[in-house]
Parts: structure tokens; C-alpha cells; sequence
């Protein structure tokens, strides 16, 4: 059986300032119908990888291809295969939610239906209100709205839901959910781990401008990263903790020896957000251990290479 070629393909990507390196030879793969986290700190080298394959900037090395094409060569029609949904919105709101996405839609071959848009985007009691009269959950909703009116196939999304409170999120989550439903292919970035640990399945973590690690989301980090914790308090007030990949064991010999449940027991599972901060703060402790430019690849980055090579 033939393996569908991937919607987005990079290998080495590279990308240089004079002699600041922004990016340094990432490779990752996002699948057709599959929600893709790009993770990373500020200035780790995310948004200029996401730009270049939006096509707003261009690569110093490497290769990348988008729908089948290269973004420094993608033209009109490339563009319009497209969803781009920016951090910000420069839309002034003089107009309203339904004339905005009429206008839009004029920009495209085969848009979606207006109507149909603003339902998904659950915009339909705002649809005749003027975008400047809207909340920021609601603005949020058109920048969505406009970013998917030309039926595109693959979706960008930054920070969607920077601002929202947490129903909106939940709303919007919902949202993107339905557009994943449909087949739509989307690139997310997100600092809210939750947010990526609901929606995505496969995340890339980037620092200091290289992928430290790749894989679904319930593999970032590997195993030992997960291993739950457990927590208690002895007759003492002495705090205790242990790590085991078999808490309800530990917790049983628990009781068992002290004839009840221990005081403030706890069992913590390591969450996505756990688990990307322990690897970030290995890959900068690792980092201020090593000579500058010495070319040494951590252990989760080399790991995440011989992925991408296989």
C-alpha cells in the first residue's frame, strides 16, 4: 500500500541572522488530517520555522515542502490552499462578522459557505454585529472564521486562545475539533500544554533553534518521564515520595503497614506540561554545561533524528 505523502515535510531546516542561528537543523513531518503541536519557549526558534512555512520568510538551508511545494516558490493559487490564523488580528472591525467573511470569501476559488462558517465559528447570534463591538473570545471566532472561509487543507494556527477565559477555551477547542473532523490538517502552536495535550496528536518540542524531541503526545519525553509520583505524610509530619510505575501497589503496602491511608496521600501522574518542562530545562542545563559550538546533540534531540532517518 503507498503511504500518502505528508502535507508538511522539513528535513535540516536552518535559518541564520548574521551569525545568530534561529534555527538549527530541524526535521519533523505533519500527516494529512493530523493536529500537529510545534512546543517551544519564546525565541526558541518555533515562530520563524512556522513563518517559513507559511512562506513570510525564507530559509537559510534545508529542505520544506508544503502541499508539495516549496513556500519560497508557492504562488496564488499554492496560497490558497492555505488557513493562516495569526497570533493578533489587524482587522479594524468598521464592519460586521457576515460582510467581513463575504469579503473574504471573494478571495478564493471555492470558499466555504458563508452561513456554514459562521455557524462552525458559533457566531450566528453576532453575525450582523460589528467586529469592533465584539468580545476577544468572540474576535478570536472570526480570525478562525476567516482563516478556514477558503476551504484550505491545511490550517496554521498561533496562539489561538492567548486571552480567553477558560469556557471560551473549551468553545473553541470544540471548534477545532469539528475542523479536524472534516480532514482538515492543522499546525498548531500553543504555551498553554493543555491546550496541546487536548488537541494535538503528535508534538515537536524545539529549543534553542533545534527539535529536542518528536512523537504523539503521550510519548514526548519518553517513559521515564511518566512514571507517576507518589506522595504522602508519615505520623512525623515527614513528607515522603516515591516514583513507581505501580502506585496502587505502593499505596496498598501503604495502608497495609500503617493500618489507614497515610495523611495528605497523593498520586501525581506526570502531565504534558511536566514533562515539557523537564525537558526544556534539561536541554538549557545541558546547554550552559557544554563549550559553545561544540556540536554535541542531546540525548532526546538524537533520539528524535534517528526517528525522522527510519
Amino acid at each position: 500500500m503507498t503511504v500518502p505523502a505528508p502535507v508538511v515535510r522539513v528535513r535540516d531546516l536552518h535559518k541564520s541572522y548574521g551569525t545568530l542561528a534561529a534555527v538549527s537543523g530541524v526535521s519533523f513531518d505533519v500527516a494529512a488530517g493530523e493536529t500537529f503541536a510545534l512546543l517551544g519557549p519564546n525565541g526558541a526558534g518555533k515562530s520563524t520555522t512556522i513563518e517559513i512555512l507559511e512562506g513570510y520568510r525564507n530559509r537559510s538551508g534545508g529542505e520544506v515542502s508544503v502541499l508539495g511545494v516549496d513556500p519560497q516558490r508557492g504562488g496564488l493559487a499554492w496560497k490558497a490552499r492555505l488557513g493562516i490564523v495569526l497570533q493578533t488580528s489587524g482587522e479594524t472591525g468598521n464592519i460586521t462578522v457576515v460582510e467581513q467573511l463575504r469579503h473574504f470569501a471573494g478571495f478564493y476559488p471555492h470558499p466555504r459557505n458563508v452561513d456554514e462558517v459562521i455557524d462552525a465559528a458559533g457566531l450566528r447570534e453576532k453575525a450582523t454585529t460589528r467586529i469592533s463591538k465584539l468580545s476577544g473570545g468572540q474576535r478570536r471566532r472570526v480570525d478562525v472564521a476567516l482563516g478556514i472561509i477558503g476551504r484550505p487543507e491545511l490550517l496554521f494556527l498561533d496562539e489561538p486562545t492567548t486571552g480567553f477565559d477558560p469556557e471560551a477555551r473549551h468553545q473553541f477547542w470544540e471548534l477545532i475539533r469539528s475542523l479536524k473532523a472534516d480532514g482538515t490538517t492543522i499546525l498548531l502552536t500553543t504555551h498553554y500544554l493543555d491546550e496541546a495535550a487536548q488537541l494535538g496528536d503528535r508534538a515537536g518540542v524545539i529549543a534553542g533553534g533545534s527539535l529536542i524531541d518528536l512523537g504523539t503526545i503521550d510519548e514526548i519525553g519518553g517513559a521515564e518521564a511518566r512514571i507517576p509520583l507518589v506522595r504522602w505524610r508519615d505520623a512525623s509530619g515527614t513528607m515522603h515520595e516515591r516514583r513507581t510505575t505501580e502506585p496502587a501497589r505502593v499505596v496498598a503496602a501503604l495502608v497495609a503497614d500503617l493500618g489507614g491511608e497515610p495523611a495528605d496521600l497523593e498520586v501525581i501522574r506526570p502531565s504534558l506540561e511536566d514533562v515539557y518542562l523537564a525537558l526544556v530545562r534539561g536541554h538549557d542545563a545541558a546547554g550552559e554545561s557544554l563549550p559553545p559550538d561544540d556540536g554535541v546533540e542531546s540525548g532526546a534531540a538524537a533520539s528524535a533524528s534517528k526517528g525522522m532517518r527510519s
